[in-house]
């Protein structure tokens, strides 16, 4: 199946879009109101300097529209002369229009009343002319790229999300907001600048619906701050919000991602870029905006600083202008784009694909919706777990009805699933296909247990299990013991599992093998692993929630889920290009259209390490061309290498 990797334009000779959200230095969020153009062109050219093709501008609404039907004809001036900057150091801007939102704190216009942005029809028209008015001044102007809408509306919009919009008023907002750019002619690129933190991605409703208001923009732009108690996680966090945005088919632009470096050492900071920008590469990125150009150091006593200090220190380069480590890793990037033409890659296809449950973006009657975190948790801990395994795979939406064909069907601690579903995987099986899922009692007592229908006869067992009980797991660790050669893992072989959970996830599913036969058992002798062969494919039954435990696990990557998904990959017959005997290490390709294929070797060992690389083919260097047969890699360093 093929992966997503849209790239944001088709004009192979247009960069991607590498670059920076941009306030100068000289003012920060009220830089138009003393605006200096000799310091705004240095700090252009230092990011021109160290690769990057543009940056994300803004509109400070405020001071931009301080009255209803009037902007500021001198604010826009000293913009048009921040345009004339990015010409004259090559690089391009996508400017913001409406800009109530920044830093931890919110801002209107003193026109606004606290009348609703979404709902109030003259409001929405004050916000749509406004649009239509900025666009029609700035879009032949060569510097401009694309145009967001907003900055984080969801945070601004309506406050805390307290009483979130529906998502046909924002719909029918964000349709207004995009008209209003293109009624001017405007041809470049058009989004919304929510974040990418809807139902589709995040599993929360807070209106903004990517199905919905995808007629109207060219690409999504995911904004991540997350934070996680295990490394490998945080490090590919980027990179699988990034495969749940792509759920339109659309680009995506990793928008907005960074850090404070009050919050992290310099090297730490650095490491952080790096995982980030590979990761969410190979994650169907084809995009990257930083945040944020500068430190503030002399803004401290002014809002937001002075209640978020941390906010000052996001910055790519420090308050005098000299570049920070995540600046180096950026130029670094910027090299690996260049030396692979990536405005003509794509990504490997996969013959392995996660099942998204629908479960995750629709609230069909009385389903909970505090079941989606878990969902959203297992998914992400497989996704690492496929990593670490060298699995490339591709997701694929119940919500759409399992659009393409995959030799595996991953569905990690899966409770729901519709009655559809259940039974298309198992025609899928019959068929050839590989159909794995890990049972998952969920974390509430409401309907503990499957949410699907004959269970028993999709993996050919009989469940053992009572109502409305669930088997507490009382092992602090699970080990799973082969009782026959099953991919990888060979008789006699154990895994181990780090066991967590709640008192309702914290449990097994006891079963009784009918037309399955038991792979591997857990300590006490028990089914952990069975597997039926159907037609001419299999289904696979884990009775442990492997994925959920990992998730609630602080510090468990890797874990050995990876050793059970390579070898499900083996079963299935799964093409892996290329793999490395260390879990630490994750290999995939991007295939250029001249036929070129490149290998990323992304290590997420906290020491250096050197592997030797198994692939259909010989490794050379980008650098001179020669072969190679170990790579050394540094504590969470990348390699990139062509693979003939």
């Amino acid at each position: 199946m093929r992966r997503h990797s849209a790239q944001l334009t088709h004009q192979p000779d247009v960069l991607p879009w590498l670059g920076a959200n941009f306030w100068s230095r000289a003012g920060g969020p009220l830089m138009w109101r003393t605006y200096e153009p000799k310091t705004v062109r240095d700090e252009l050219r230092v990011l021109a300097e160290h690769g990057l093709t543009m940056t994300r501008s803004f509109f400070y609404w405020p001071d931009f529209h301080p009255e209803p039907h009037r902007v500021d004809d001198e604010l826009c001036g000293r913009f048009e002369d921040f345009l004339d900057a990015h010409t004259e150091t090559g690089m391009a801007t996508v400017p913001t229009f409406i800009v109530g939102h920044m830093s931890g704190e919110n801002w209107d216009p003193a026109w606004r009343g606290g009348r609703d942005l979404y709902e109030d029809v003259w409001m929405v028209g004050r916000q749509a002319w406004f649009v239509s008015r900025m666009a029609r001044r700035f879009k032949d102007h060569p510097a401009v790229t694309g145009w967001l809408i907003t900055n984080e509306m969801p945070g601004y919009g309506r406050i805390h999300q307290i009483d979130p919009p529906s998502s046909d008023v924002v719909t029918a907002w964000a349709q207004a907001m995009c008209n209003a750019v293109r009624a001017t002619g405007a041809t470049q690129p058009v989004s919304l600048g929510d974040g990418a933190w809807g139902i589709e991605v995040t599993g929360r409703d807070n209106g903004f619906s990517l199905r919905e208001t995808a007629e109207y923009v060219d690409f999504v732009g995911p904004h991540v701050y997350r934070s996680d108690t295990d490394r490998p996680r945080q490090h590919y966090r980027a990179a699988f919000e990034c495969e749940l945005a792509a759920v339109t088919g659309q680009a995506v632009v990793l928008e907005e991602f960074g850090l404070s470096t009050d919050t992290v050492s310099a090297a730490n900071a650095g490491v952080y870029y790096r995982q980030t920008l590979h990761n969410s590469l190979l994650g169907g990125a084809t995009g990257w905006i930083a945040w944020n150009n500068t430190d503030y150091d002399d803004l401290w006593d002014r809002s937001p600083y002075d209640h978020h200090p941390f906010e000052m220190h996001f910055g790519i380069t420090d308050s005098t202008g000299a570049p920070k480590e995540p600046l180096r890793e950026l130029a670094a990037f910027a090299e690996v784009l260049k030396a692979v033409d990536f405005a003509r890659c794509r990504r490997a296809d996969a013959d392995a694909a996660f099942v998204v449950p629908a479960f995750l973006e629709r609230g069909y009657p009385y389903s909970r919706p505090a079941d989606r975190p878990l969902i959203f948790t297992s998914l992400h801990q497989g996704y690492v777990s496929a990593r670490a395994a060298d699995l490339p795979v591709g997701f694929l939406r119940e919500a759409d009805l399992l659009p393409g064909q995959a030799a595996l069907y991953l569905l990690p601690a899966t409770r729901q699933l519709t009655t559809r579903t259940r039974r298309e995987l198992a025609r899928r099986a019959e068929s050839g296909s590989t159909v794995y899922l890990s049972f998952c009692s969920g974390e509430h007592p409401g309907t503990r247990g499957p949410w699907f229908d004959d269970l028993d006869g999709l993996f050919g067992v009989e469940s053992q299990l009572s109502y409305g009980v669930a088997e507490p797991i009382e092992d602090d660790v699970l080990e799973m013991t082969f009782t026959e050669d099953f991919g990888g893992p060979l008789a006699g072989e154990v895994l181990r599992f780090p066991v967590a959970g709640n008192e309702d996830s914290r449990a097994y599913l006891p079963v009784v093998p009918r037309d399955a036969r038991v792979v591997a058992v857990d300590a006490h002798g028990r089914p952990a692993l069975t597997v039926r062969e159907t037609g001419s494919g299999r289904t696979v039954l884990a009775t442990y929630p492997l994925e959920h435990m990992a998730a609630r696990t602080p510090h468990v990557n890797p874990d050995a889920t990876h050793r059970l998904y390579a070898a499900l990959a083996e079963a299935a017959g799964v093409r892996r290009p290329v793999t490395v005997d260390d879990p630490h290490v994750g290999a995939d390709v991007l295939i250029h259209t001249d036929g070129r294929r490149f290998v990323w070797l992304v290590s997420q060992s906290p020491a250096p390490l050197t592997v030797r690389p198994a692939a259909d083919g010989t490794l050379h260097t980008l650098r001179d061309g020669a072969p190679v047969t170990e790579v050394t890699l540094d504590a969470y360093a990348v390699a990139v290498l062509e693979l003939r």
